[in-house]
Order: C-alpha cells, then sequence, then structure tokens
C-alpha cells in the first residue's frame, strides 16, 4: 500500500482532536546537534583509525576501557538510582516481547537456511545482531534531546530495557556459539555439561552484566543512593563513556566495508531488515497490545512513539567484539554494525521530525504523497526503458528464469506510466477513465508483488531439476504472474465501494481494497521465503555434493590417468607426438562430463580416435586445451542465469513486500494509525514505484553489452586505437593460455626446475 486517505482523522493522534493547541511530546531543537555531536565524535574515531593516528592495538585497548569500566559504572550508578516506582511496565514488557520475537525468528531462521556447518555459530550472533542495541553510546544522546524537557522519566528506560538483551538473550546466543565449537572440534572432548558451564561462567564473568545485578542489589540495600565515598569515583569512571564510546565506535568501523562479499550480502540485507524496520514496528505495536487500557492517554501515544525510536538504535559494537572473541561471522557482523549505524540517523530524525509537529492537514499532505508517486514513477519509467532494452538486445528473455524477469520489469514500467496518468485523470470527473486506469494500475502493481516469489519459485525448480525429474511449466507460471492480480483487482471493483472523497490510489475503494492487498502481500511473502530458504538449502547441498564428488574423482582417477601417460612416453616410437595430444585429450576435459565437440572435431582431423573416459591431472595438448576454455566459457555465457542478483532483486523485493504489509496491517489495526503512519507511507511510496532503479541496478548494466564495450572505448581513448585493438584481440587468447597453464601444468615446471637447480 502506498497512500493516505484524505480522511481528517487519518493522521490525528489518540489525545483527541489535531490541532495547533495540543503540545508535541518531544522537543526536536536539540535532536540535530545531537546528531551532529554522535555522529561527529563517530567521524573523529574513523579519521584516526583510517589515517593510523591510533593503531589496531590502542583501539582495542580504548574497546576494553568502554567496555570492562565505564559502560560497567553507568549501569551501576543508574541500577542504584532508578526509581521503579515511575517505570510504565508495559513499555518494558512491550520491549521484551519484541526482542525476544526478533532473537527467536531470526535464530529459528538461519537454523533452517544457513549452512550446516556454520549454522549455529550464524543463529547466535545473528540473534545478538537483530537485538542488541547502542543503547548508551548513541541512544541515550538522541533520547536526552528529545526527551529531557516533556518526559524525562523516560531517559531511566533505557538502563531498565538493556539488561533484557545482556542478561536474557545473549546468553542464548553465546550458547549457540560454544555449540558450534564443540562441533568443529576445538572443546569435543568436552561434555555438553561442561559447555554449559563455560556459557554460564563467561555470562556471570561479563562485567556489564555482574555490575548490573550488582547495582540492582545495591538499589534496595542502599536505598536509591550512591554513598558519598564512592558517589565521585563512580561518576569519574560513568562520565568517561559517552564520547570515548563513540571514539571507539568511529575506530571499529575502520576498513569493514572491504569484507563484504557476495555471500554476506544476502545476510546483511535480512538483518538490517529485522533490526531497522522489523524491530521498531514490532515494539510499537506490543505497546499498542500490552498497554491497551491507557490507549486514550496523551501518554500511551508518547510511549507508543518512544517504543518505535528505541526499535530504530542501531546495533552495538559489542557484538562485533563478540563475533571476534569467537571468530566466527566477522564480516557479516562488523559491515553491518557500519551500515545500521548510518541508515539509523536519518529514520530517527524523519521520525522525530513528524512526532513534533502539531498539527498536520490531511489535504495537503495526500496532495504531497501524490506528487512524490508521480516523480519517482518518471524517473523509474527511463530507467525501466532502459532495462528492458538491454534485456531484449542480450537475447536472454527467451530462457528461464530471464523470461519471468522481463514480465517483472514489464509490470513495474506498467505501473509508472499507470501512476502518472492516475495523476492527470484522478483531478477529473470521468468515472470510467477513474476505474480504467486503477485497474491497470493496481493489476501491474499486484503484478509486481507476485512475480519475485515466481521468480525464486522457477530458480528452485530449476536446481531440483538436476537431480529430480522435476519439470518448469513456464506458460503456468506465466498466467499465474498475471491471472492472480487480475483476480484480485476483480475482486476489489466487484466488492469494494468508491471513497468519494480520497485522490489517493491505495484508498480508491476504501478497506476492501487494503484487506485484498494485504492477502496478495502475504502470498508473495510467504512464497518468496520459502523458496529463497528452499533455494539456499539446495544451494548448499549441491556444493557439498561437488566437492565430495571432485575430492573422489581425484582420488580414484588420477593414477589412472597418469598410468596412461607414463606408458605414453614409454612407447614414443609407435605414436605420433600429436596424436599423444589428442590421445591424452580425454584427460583435460572437465571431470565427470562428456568432452566439448570442438575438442573431439580437434582430434578427429588428426586421425585420432578419443575414448570417452574419466577424466586426469594434465594434458599435454595446448590446443585442445584452448579449445575446451573457449567452449568452456562460452557455454557459460550461454547458460548463465545470473543467479546472484536474481536473488538479491528478489530479496529486496520482498523486504519492500513487507514493508507494504506492515502499512496495510497498521491501518487496519488503527482507527488512528498517527504521524509516525505518514513516514511508513512515503518509504511504501518510493518502494513500490521506485522498483524500477532496483531493477537497473542489477540487470541494466550488462556486462557483454555494456560494461565490457565501455571500457574497451575508455582504453581506446587513453591509449590510441591501433594500440587497442592490438591488445584486446590478444588479450582473450593470453588469459586463456595463462589459465591452462597454471591448471594443467604450473606444478610440473616447479618440479623441473627443482630438480634442474639441484642437479
Amino acid at each position: 500500500m502506498e497512500g493516505l486517505s484524505v480522511n481528517s482523522s487519518l493522521f490525528n493522534s489518540r489525545d483527541g482532536p489535531s490541532g495547533p493547541s495540543v503540545p508535541p511530546s518531544m522537543s526536536i531543537d536539540k535532536l540535530f546537534p545531537a546528531l551532529l555531536e554522535c555522529f561527529g565524535i563517530i567521524l573523529c574515531g574513523y579519521v584516526a583509525g583510517r589515517t593510523n593516528i591510533i593503531s589496531a592495538t590502542q583501539a582495542k585497548g580504548l574497546g576494553n576501557f568502554v567496555s570492562k569500566f565505564a559502560l560497567p559504572a553507568v549501569l551501576f550508578k543508574n541500577m542504584v538510582l532508578l526509581d521503579f516506582g515511575d517505570v510504565i511496565w508495559p513499555f518494558f514488557f512491550s520491549i521484551l516481547v519484541a526482542k525476544v520475537t526478533v532473537f527467536f525468528v531470526v535464530c529459528v531462521l538461519t537454523l533452517l537456511v544457513a549452512n550446516r556447518e556454520s549454522r549455529f555459530s550464524k543463529a547466535g550472533l545473528f540473534s545478538i545482531f537483530a537485538t542488541q542495541s547502542n543503547d548508551f553510546a548513541l541512544g541515550f544522546p538522541i533520547v536526552e534531546a528529545l526527551y529531557r524537557n516533556t518526559h524525562p522519566e523516560y531517559l531511566q528506560y533505557i538502563y531498565l530495557v538493556a539488561p533484557v538483551s545482556l542478561m536474557v538473550l545473549n546468553p542464548l546466543g553465546f550458547a549457540f556459539c560454544e555449540v558450534q565449537r564443540w562441533r568443529s572440534g576445538e572443546h569435543h572432548q568436552q561434555s555438553k555439561v561442561r559447555v554449559l558451564g563455560l556459557v554460564v561462567l563467561q555470562v556471570i564473568k561479563n562485567p556489564i552484566v555482574f555490575m548490573v545485578v550488582i547495582g540492582i542489589i545495591s538499589h534496595f540495600l542502599l536505598g536509591q543512593k550512591i554513598p558519598p565515598f564512592m558517589e565521585e569515583f563512580v561518576d569519574g569512571l560513568a562520565n568517561s563513556f559517552g564520547g570515548t564510546a563513540l571514539f571507539y565506535l568511529g575506530l571499529s568501523m575502520v576498513g569493514q566495508l572491504k569484507k563484504l562479499t557476495r555471500s554476506t550480502v544476502v545476510a546483511l540485507i535480512l538483518l538490517i531488515t529485522a533490526k531497522l524496520l522489523v524491530m521498531p514496528l514490532i515494539c510499537r505495536g506490543m505497546l499498542e497490545v500490552l498497554d491497551n487500557a491507557h490507549s486514550s492517554s496523551v501518554n500511551h501515544s508518547s510511549l507508543s512513539n518512544y517504543a518505535f525510536l528505541y526499535g530504530v538504535f542501531p546495533t552495538a559494537p559489542s557484538v562485533a567484539i563478540y563475533a571476534s572473541h569467537y571468530n566466527m561471522e566477522l564480516e557479516v557482523v562488523t559491515s553491518g554494525m557500519v551500515i545500521s549505524t548510518f541508515l539509523s540517523a536519518p529514520i530517527m530524525y524523519v521520525s522525530a521530525w513528524l512526532l513534533t509537529i502539531p498539527w498536520m492537514d490531511p489535504t495537503p499532505l495526500a496532495l504531497a504523497l501524490q506528487n512524490v508517486s508521480f516523480n519517482i514513477s518518471i524517473v523509474s519509467l527511463f530507467a525501466l526503458v532502459w532495462s528492458v532494452t538491454v534485456m531484449l538486445l542480450s537475447r536472454k528473455f527467451g530462457r528461464v528464469p530471464h523470461m519471468f524477469t522481463i514480465n517483472l520489469f514489464v509490470a513495474q514500467l506498467l505501473a509508472c506510466v499507470s501512476m502518472i496518468s492516475w495523476n492527470f485523470v484522478v483531478k477529473g470527473e470521468s468515472f470510467l477513465s477513474h476505474v480504467l486506469i486503477f485497474t491497470l494500475l493496481y493489476t501491474s502493481l499486484y503484478s509486481t508483488y507476485v512475480w519475485p516469489g515466481l521468480i525464486i519459485l522457477s530458480m528452485l525448480l530449476m536446481r531440483r531439476r538436476r537431480s529430480e525429474e522435476v519439470q518448469i511449466r513456464p506458460g503456468l507460471i506465466l498466467i499465474t504472474g498475471w491471472g492472480l492480480p487480475v483476480l484480485a483487482v476483480s475482486a476489489v471493483l466487484l466488492s469494494g465501494e468508491k471513497m468519494t472523497d480520497t485522490i489517493d490510489s491505495a484508498f480508491f475503494y476504501g478497506k476492501t481494497q487494503v484487506i485484498c492487498t494485504s492477502v496478495v502481500l502475504c502470498v508473495s511473502i510467504v512464497v518468496c521465503g520459502v523458496s529463497l530458504a528452499l533455494l539456499s538449502r539446495q544451494t548448499q547441498d549441491y556444493q557439498t555434493f561437488e566437492r565430495q564428488s571432485l575430492s573422489v574423482s581425484e582420488e580414484d582417477l588420477i593414477p589412472s590417468c597418469e598410468t596412461r601417460a607414463q606408458s605414453t612416453v614409454e612407447q614414443p616410437a609407435t605414436v605420433p607426438s600429436i596424436n599423444t595430444d589428442c590421445e591424452l585429450c580425454e584427460c583435460s576435459c572437465a571431470r565427470e562430463r562428456p568432452m566439448p565437440d570442438m575438442i573431439t572435431s580437434t582430434c578427429a582431423r588428426e586421425q585420432t580416435p578419443v575414448r570417452s573416459g574419466q577424466c586426469g591431472q594434465r594434458c599435454a595438448s595446448t590446443r585442445c586445451l584452448l579449445v575446451e576454455e573457449e567452449q568452456k566459457e562460452a557455454d557459460r555465457q550461454k547458460t548463465d542465469i545470473q543467479t546472484t542478483r536474481h536473488v538479491l532483486l528478489c530479496l529486496l523485493l520482498t523486504v519492500s513486500l513487507l514493508a507494504n504489509l506492515s502499512s496495510c496491517l497498521w491501518w487496519i489495526c488503527n482507527k488512528v494509525p498517527g504521524r509516525l503512519y505518514l513516514e511508513l507511507q512515503f518509504f511504501c511510496v518510493v518502494l513500490n514505484y521506485g522498483q524500477g532503479l532496483i531493477s537497473f541496478a542489477f540487470f541494466g548494466l550488462d556486462k557483454h553489452l555494456i560494461i565490457s564495450p565501455f571500457k574497451k572505448r575508455l582504453v581506446s581513448l587513453w591509449q590510441g586505437w591501433g594500440q587497442e585493438v592490438t591488445d584486446s584481440a590478444a588479450s582473450e587468447e593470453i588469459r586463456l593460455t595463462c589459465s591452462q597453464f597454471l591448471t594443467y601444468h604450473r606444478e610440473q615446471c616447479i618440479r623441473d626446475i627443482v630438480q634442474k637447480k639441484s642437479g
């Protein structure tokens, strides 16, 4: 869903009629200075690390001071001074339920999808990543800037909810990491009881957990007051935390994004989505459910907004310390910490800005949202025209899954054209034109919801077809991709009632349309999620099988081929040298696969029969190997389905589906959605009509049609036309020759050189 109604109640807060007399629940005047202070100190730390003013060893010492001295002092001080009488416990339990829910969802999904060799470590660290927020170094200054003048009691909530992760969830994640250590053999001689004891001991030895427990005990023993003789000491350590922790955060970011790989990008997208999108929505939703008794109060509305802002806090740098300690998943955790930190800043600022607006007229907001839809559709339209043209020129649209991908592009293009048309038609009075453009708009938009799941499903069927008798029916998938949206729009037109007070296409047929959109989104998310999980497991099983079969073939087949090569060398008089080369062509082919036709024909021209057999280690014929390499390269280009690009595209589109579903459920479950709903709506608009930009990023720059010719053109302009032609003509043959030398002849050359020197 991507719009908002012009009904005046849509964005009003729960505290009654919206108007200028309603005071805001927070102050935004100090928010920007607070963000500038936090990220300025982070930038200073990053510069110090990048320029090596502070070395890695020194940064580690600074991190130890923050985590073992300063932060424990902060927690001890605030546990002693915490006033439990002012705490609204539904807020605490809503954060608790939200964190536990996200923790176990991430944990279960990781166990189901991840590689069996490392799934326990991933489950533990990924779950901690998605739930442990940077509450103290980054979160507290922002909350202080927003609520010190209006709700100062909110500041102590951070110290109340932080132990949820430190004392409840993190030990579970550590247990999974210890299980991974035990399974990998590092502590395999130890019993399971001993492993459990190590986890408990590690949690108790953690100074953060230890000082939280001591602080709670001292709270009741000392009567909420720190003794004068130790007050200055505790304050000195606690006051050193803020700037030092932010500076260390900047230091810990140095060089982390270089560790990104293709395999980590998918995990990063899912983890950041869970942390910055799912977590704040669940936090706010849980508060709405648990604090239902005070749903009409001003404080309830303020608390629900605070719960949303708390969920947006980025991941704490201590998670990277945990990953480094266990030496597991360091690339994903450190890169994700950097990205989530910088993505959270604009989300927090926009959310706070919307919450501090005392009064909003829905009519200009609806017009603003319509203008955003119109503008993003124009930009996306050009990107989609380019992407479709590239797909047609590359001639990939005739095979699976590209034939489904181009249908996704067409659906996105039609959605943009329809939204541009809607911007003009909706201002008129023609009912027929309204219905026609609405039908085209939502048929294409629903189709963009459906196609990502169908594309991943087709790739899963292609993977299963290699090992099982599974047939792909492109016609059936095409009918589903366009037929299901047509049925959904027909149901909306037949059962919905046209709203006369809205210009927004998302509410043109009222609640019926929103429910129908939710159903389509749910089905699409389930199909795409299940297909992605099964595809990941299939890919891992296939890679494991390939490694096992490769090791078996090396053990069993290499000796036989070497024996044949030796016998050929021992009888040089009976077999000509050129025939020897072609006789060994069968040993140059890829293991466990038939020889290419080009190699067979090459050996046939030399009048040497080539027997079909197993493959060995080396071949003496450069000619045969060069032809084989050319054939393999051509086969790769013909059969490349661009798996990584399709998976990343469908994954990002699934994230947009999740955002749209959250928007629909938010509108259905809340009589007055509130101001934060506006932020979610603008986000959904950009995702819905900006899909073309995502498609262009993955498929608009084809390597053979765009990138390679562009690079050659740059080389020709830089070096001169004549030299470029000579270099480009020889570069491919040189690359293939180098490749076959490194594969088949390098080891033998090393042995020959060593023998000559020793002689």
